[in-house]
Formats: C-alpha cells, sequence, structure tokens
C-alpha cells in the first residue's frame, strides 16, 4: 500500500488503499465496511462517491504530489450496486498550469463497472498546519 501523500481523516476511516499513483493514473482498494453501506446492504452512494472523487484527485496529483488539489465539480452515474471488493480507477484526463480533468471507475470484485465519475480539480499548495492548530486553510481563490 502507498502513501496518500497527504494525511486526509475521512479516508483513512473509510479505509481505502493506495495501490498506484504514477504518470496520471491512480488505483485504490476499498470494501465498505457494515456502517459505510445503506439500507440495501450495498455500499452506500456517498462512499462509492468519495472513493470516485479520490482517485481522481490521485490520479491528478500523480505527477505534482508537492502541490495538493481541491474538487471544483463532479459528476457520478451509478451503473450497478457495489458489493464487496472494490477496485477504484482513475486517469487524468487533460490539465492545465491550474486545473486537472479527470475521469475514475469503480469495479466489483468479478470486474463488473459499478459507477463512472468525471471531475474538474485545482492545483493549490499543500496545506500546512497552522502554529499551534490542526490543518491550514486552502484557498480556491487565484
Amino acid at each position: 500500500m502507498l502513501d496518500f501523500g497527504a494525511d486526509i481523516p475521512f479516508v483513512k476511516e473509510l479505509g481505502f488503499s493506495l495501490q498506484r499513483m504514477h504518470g496520471g493514473e491512480s488505483e485504490l482498494h476499498y470494501e465498505a465496511r457494515a456502517q459505510h453501506t445503506n439500507s440495501y446492504g450495498v455500499m452506500h452512494g456517498g462512499a462509492v462517491m468519495t472513493l470516485l472523487d479520490v482517485a481522481m484527485a490521485t490520479a491528478a496529483r500523480s505527477d505534482t504530489p508537492d502541490m495538493g488539489v481541491v474538487t471544483i465539480e463532479m459528476k457520478s452515474s451509478f451503473i450497478r450496486p457495489a458489493r464487496g471488493p472494490m477496485v477504484a480507477k482513475g486517469r487524468m484526463l487533460e490539465r492545465t498550469r491550474s486545473m486537472a480533468f479527470a475521469e475514475a471507475w469503480v469495479y466489483d470484485a468479478e470486474g463488473r463497472l459499478c459507477s463512472h465519475s468525471t471531475g474538474t480539480f485545482k492545483y493549490v499548495p499543500k496545506a500546512q498546519p497552522a502554529a499551534g492548530q490542526g490543518a491550514g486553510t486552502i484557498s480556491t481563490d487565484g
């Protein structure tokens, strides 16, 4: 398992593991725990969208590890219920000096596509903790 290059408490809580982050691509693995499912016993849509978001953001950061990214917009499509161990794959489609455009897919253990997403991300300096405080402030201005 690789390091995400940033402390992301929500990602730790969900239990995502980073398998690949290189050349504009990423791969994450995840198996939803009971508290991450919906009333139908499948992965909650919010957990699916977070997995897609992190896969795209990680792909966008793969060639600029000294920068962070923030999500500007994201569209997700749910194709089938997500059950069991999941694999998310992200790919950066294009980038400018300050923006990245990416997409991601989530597959189940049988390799069936469960969801797809596209997103736009803004490059920002990595958050630095302020003296005596937690995470620093990230500005999406400029």
